[in-house]
């Protein structure tokens, strides 16, 4: 238990953050699994719309510091990647 009142406040700051940071990787890896789930119909229109929207909620929650840049950016190529080889 914290002892300060600095203390107190970065434990409540630190739970009102877990909570942000879990619903928004949650709604990130719904994003994820539709566009994958596109890609695996292999209707190109579709999965590229697909990714195209998961891209922007893995963009967002890189800028909020829920994800890392470089993981956003990885999950998003691959995704890209996939949709765009469906023949």
């Amino acid at each position: 238990m914290a002892n300060h009142r600095n203390a107190e406040k970065a434990s409540r700051q630190a739970a009102k953050r877990t909570i942000m940071n879990r619903d928004r990787m949650s709604r990130i890896r719904t994003f994820i699994r539709k566009a994958e789930e596109a890609i695996a119909s292999g209707v190109k229109d579709s999965a590229l719309e697909a990714v195209r929207v998961a891209e922007g909620e893995l963009m967002r929650g890189a800028s909020k510091g829920t994800l890392k840049q470089n993981t956003a950016s990885r999950k998003v190529s691959r995704l890209t990647k996939r949709a765009k080889a469906i023949a």
